[in-house]
């Protein structure tokens, strides 16, 4: 009787951890969004520290002085990114709008022409159903329009909202400058305050996840980033080209956008952009998309496997899984934050995971 109550107080501890670290982790993605300017600092600092290093080795300078040196020419690169961007953004998006119902109508009668055009009197389709396919792609372009409309005003009321954008700016700035420069006695004053069994624990599980996690981010944070580039270098090019392209940075983003959510890719929004393009008579375009897409595809696959070195060992049918409970729990946002907690989660529980979940709880071989 005894050894049967260890038995079910064991398999009731192991819940409790289970259930513990998924809250935890969970509160501390929230409390990320919620403190996003220190997270931000945090990121940029990891992607500094070789930079410092570099100059602390080879100068011979103290960790504050390289550290200095390195910050005002990030701190110089994000302010003038960060000029331009809200200056061409706030252009671009108020262009958008001013001229949204003009758009919409042109896109909206190029695909009704377009399912004119096919000859569907060969397939035996009846004149209804193809009555209710144009309603629904109406309704469904209707609809797209009304969330792209709500998201280019909010988008202007942030970028324009200059009190709000300082104040995240400065508190990022600040934060990144202490922590690079005072690394080392932050990292005294945690060891110092907190349980030494606590920070032994903290610092092995925080090692493995930011080789995994952190190790998957910054590559496809860098993918993204390259991807990016390239489109809105290709955008304009078409754009002074003369071409109809009259939002360069707004459709970079959009690319930039898809490209960083798992399994789609910038194919996603170029290859119709293309194929419509060319069904509307503008060749032109059509073929400089297609052009600009290779380009990018290329560029990434010759670049990939140099940037992910590793596999972060979960299986895209679960990374699908991750992103689709993301969405139908928080949204377009989920589908960033459910594989980044599958990753997170999976490190946690490897030991779990190995030895098989329902095994590892209820003490079976």
């Amino acid at each position: 009787m005894l050894s049967e109550n260890t038995y079910w107080t064991s398999i009731l501890k192991k819940v409790f951890y289970v259930i513990i670290s998924i809250i935890s982790v969970i509160v501390a993605l929230k409390l990320a969004v919620f403190y996003m300017p220190f997270l931000i600092a945090f990121i940029i600092s990891l992607m500094m520290e070789p930079a410092i290093k570099k100059i602390m080795e080879k100068l011979k300078f103290s960790r504050r002085l390289s550290s200095i040196i390195v910050f005002v020419i990030v701190f110089g690169t994000i302010l003038g990114l960060l000029i331009w961007g809200i200056s061409t953004i706030v252009s671009e998006a108020s262009n958008l709008l001013s001229g949204f119902n003009e758009y919409y109508e042109k896109i909206n009668n190029q695909i009704q022409n377009i399912i004119k055009s096919i000859d569907l009197g060969k397939l035996n389709i009846s004149n209804q159903l193809i009555q209710i396919v144009q309603d629904a792609t109406s309704s469904l372009l209707e609809r797209l329009s009304v969330y792209l409309q709500r998201f280019l005003t909010q988008l202007i009321k942030f970028v324009t909202s200059i009190p709000t954008i300082a104040i995240y700016f400065a508190v990022t700035i600040l934060a990144l400058y202490f922590i690079c420069t005072d690394k080392i006695y932050m990292i005294d004053e945690l060891e110092h305050h907190l349980p030494e069994k606590w920070v032994k624990e903290i610092a092995t599980h925080l090692k493995q996840i930011t080789k995994t996690l952190g190790g998957y981010l910054k590559a496809q944070a860098t993918l993204i980033l390259i991807s990016f580039t390239i489109s809105l270098i290709g955008l304009y090019i078409m754009y002074f080209a003369g071409l109809n392209v009259g939002f360069p940075l707004l459709i970079a983003l959009g690319i930039g956008f898809v490209d960083a959510l798992p399994i789609l890719g910038s194919g996603t929004v170029m290859i119709p952009w293309a194929i419509i393009s060319g069904l509307n008579g503008d060749l032109t375009l059509g073929i400089s998309i297609i052009i600009l897409l290779i380009i990018m595809s290329v560029t990434r696959q010759f670049i990939e496997p140099k940037i992910v070195s590793g596999n972060i060992g979960i299986h895209p049918i679960f990374t699908i899984i991750a992103m689709y409970t993301g969405f139908k729990l928080i949204g377009v946002l989920g589908m960033f934050v459910g594989p980044i907690l599958l990753i997170i989660l999976k490190n946690i529980f490897s030991d779990f995971i190995d030895n098989g979940i329902l095994k590892s709880i209820l003490g079976t071989g």
